[in-house]
């Protein structure tokens, strides 16, 4: 299994080096990131997990890193975190089975 900490600590840091070189990039990123990140009808612990499971289903190793971190800093408990986990498995499920559907509809035209 993977340090976590220390991925996040050296993504950080290839981040930085991104934005650096491409800094409109790394401006658009955090205009986006902190839109999302605002508390609306949602709080902050509910954000976090959503983000978890969207992390799962599009296989963010960064973002589980840190969404991880700022679920449990939220007050996610690791039966929450699982629970977020689970919508996340069906979901990916579900959108395997959609999509082969999409697969049988394009060969049968």
């Amino acid at each position: 299994m993977q340090d976590w900490a220390q991925y996040r600590k050296e993504l950080t840091g290839r981040v930085m080096e991104l934005g650096t070189l491409s800094p409109d990039t790394l401006k658009g990123y955090q205009l986006l990131s902190s839109a999302g990140s605002k508390e609306g009808v949602l709080d902050g612990k509910t954000r976090e997990l959503i983000s978890l499971a969207v992390a799962v289903t599009t296989r963010c190793d960064g973002c589980i890193a840190v969404h991880a971190e700022s679920a449990l800093k939220q007050g996610a408990s690791r039966a929450e975190i699982a629970d977020a986990l689970g919508v996340a498995i069906a979901m990916n499920t579900g959108a395997a089975m959609v999509y082969s559907a999409r697969v049988l509809d394009a060969i049968d035209r």
